[in-house]
């Protein structure tokens, strides 16, 4: 009689750092895990590179440390001792031909109060801020566009100068669309408590005070972000994770047997017979009743089927919709409704003897897009990172942002033309003159999902729809938050709710049955 444990097995459908979260978390409750990846590289938005012989990140660059996600999981897979602070915060505006230092004391650029805003606001600007006393209470109700309350509370000059460039350079957004319940929550729900917006950020800032003693707000890592999916990836491996690049998954079906043990043969490879829902095991037949317990065939382009107990789907919102669309319309139809930026960074490397000074101090300038340039930020790294600065020690490197909601004709210029227009803004806001020794263009193509009113609620809608399914869930920047720790927490929650709810270990197995 042969007898033995077979081990539940889940197809994680994407490998960015959610879906790489999301493997590291199901191995560690000792599930199997294949993770298929459509393209060639891991990690999605968290990329490095190398410009002129120094490493850079050509994606995300830095994580939010108050929350505790992407942090732990760089110290779980031995990037801890590389964790490292900016060593510089400070930032500025360029607005009405200058360059401005970042005011302190708000909240996602609302202010506290009008003190801190002169020479970025007019004095009618200014006034405007100090009369929010006079208005009635103010009401959030279920949801509100960040750029509508605001304005509507401090004036339309706190929007377009401060929260505009700043929300557009987490989201590439549009502040008039962004939901605050979604993008700023914490805000929105501070707001529901106070009569006045700018108490509600008072009281915000002050836990932020008590925040700031139990460390830095942002961490990056020696050598840049984009380590850390690799360095998971690493882990998966080590664990007993399989993870295959260049598999692009074309559908996912959901599949019944009464005799899963009896392909447990083949199961272990992850390729099985399964039959659908409904249809009878000897025949072939739909019987329109199915017994038994459920799983899913995932079919790779290449023809393949591979079979599991449980799904996480870590693709962007289009492709989750186009998978889905069989098994959940419901769900599909509402993926397909996420509308997503596209935006284009441009790293440049000078050398510092050809600098002259021109850069000024902190970390670099935001650009409110009411200006009318067309980068909406740069970031100067080799001020902002100090390993950047320690393994290029002759260079100077610097990043632009180019493309916003709605701007995607920005990204059709030539990476030449990106570069000369980069270098033209930023000759204007700084006076730098140098021409770089080299540069790199890093498109990211429907790379950021938009927030809008009522974004939090179709999540609700996807997952309740989602939930229907055995062994299947859903994650990634389009769910609870864009940021690295969101995606990674997005992550480990799909497969936290896989591991509670799938049946991934089935015990015995005697003689082909359990």
């Amino acid at each position: 009689m042969n007898a033995q444990t077979r081990t539940g097995h889940v197809v994680v459908i994407g490998g960015g750092i959610a879906g790489l979260a999301a493997a590291h978390r199901l191995l560690a409750a000792g599930v199997r895990v294949t993770l298929l990846e459509a393209t060639g590289q891991l990690g999605g938005k968290l990329r490095t590179g190398e410009i002129a012989g120094a490493p850079v990140d050509l994606g995300a660059e830095s994580m939010l440390a108050r929350r505790p996600e992407a942090v732990g999981l760089a110290r779980a897979v031995g990037l801890g001792d590389r964790l490292q602070p900016p060593a510089t915060s400070t930032a500025s505006v360029w607005t009405r031909d200058a360059l401005h230092p970042m005011p302190k004391g708000h909240v996602m650029g609302v202010p506290a109060d009008a003190g801190a805003l002169s020479g970025l606001l007019s004095a009618e600007g200014i006034a405007r801020v100090g009369r929010e006393g006079e208005l009635p209470p103010a009401e959030v109700g279920d949801d509100v566009a960040v750029g509508a309350f605001v304005a509507e509370r401090l004036g339309r000059e706190v929007v377009d100068r401060l929260v505009e460039p700043l929300l557009g350079g987490v989201y590439a957004g549009d502040a008039y669309r962004i939901s605050m319940r979604a993008a700023v929550p914490n805000l929105f729900e501070a707001a529901r408590r106070h009569p006045t917006l700018t108490g509600a950020v008072r009281e915000l800032q002050a836990g932020a005070g008590q925040q700031a003693q139990a460390g830095p707000v942002f961490m990056g890592l020696d050598g840049g972000v984009g380590t850390l999916p690799l360095a998971v990836a690493a882990a998966v491996r080590a664990a007993g994770g399989e993870i295959r690049t260049h598999a692009p998954v074309t559908a996912l079906r959901r599949v019944t047997t009464d005799a899963y043990a009896a392909a447990s043969g083949t199961a272990a490879s992850g390729t099985a017979a399964f039959r659908a829902p409904g249809e009878d095991t000897r025949t072939g037949t739909g019987t329109g009743t199915g017994t038994g317990s459920s799983g899913w065939q995932v079919v790779v382009a290449d023809g393949e089927a591979v079979l599991a107990d449980g799904v996480v789907l870590a693709v962007p919102a289009w492709s989750a919709s186009a998978l889905l669309a069989a098994e959940s319309p419901v769900a599909a139809t509402e993926l397909g409704a996420v509308e997503y930026a596209s935006m284009a960074l441009v790293t440049l490397a000078f050398r510092r003897s050809d600098l002259a000074g021109r850069l000024p101090e902190g970390s670099g300038f935001l650009v409110p897009p009411v200006d009318g340039r067309t980068i909406k930020a740069s970031t100067f790294s080799a001020q902002k990172w100090s390993w950047v600065a320690d393994r290029a020690p002759g260079l100077f490197l610097l990043r632009t942002s180019v493309g916003r909601y709605g701007e995607e004709e920005q990204l059709d210029r030539e990476d030449a033309e990106l570069v000369d227009v980069s270098l033209s803004d930023l000759g204007e806001a700084t006076g730098l003159a140098a021409r770089p020794v080299a540069s790199e263009v890093t498109r990211w193509i429907g790379g950021l999902p938009q927030y809008p009113v009522g974004h939090l609620s179709r999540v609700a809608r996807v997952r309740d729809a989602v939930a229907k399914l055995p062994g299947l869930r859903v994650c990634g920047a389009a769910y609870d938050g864009v940021g690295i720790p969101a995606c990674i927490g997005s992550g480990q929650r799909a497969a936290d709710e896989i591991i509670a709810t799938a049946p991934l270990v089935r015990g015995t197995v005697r003689d082909g049955r359990e």
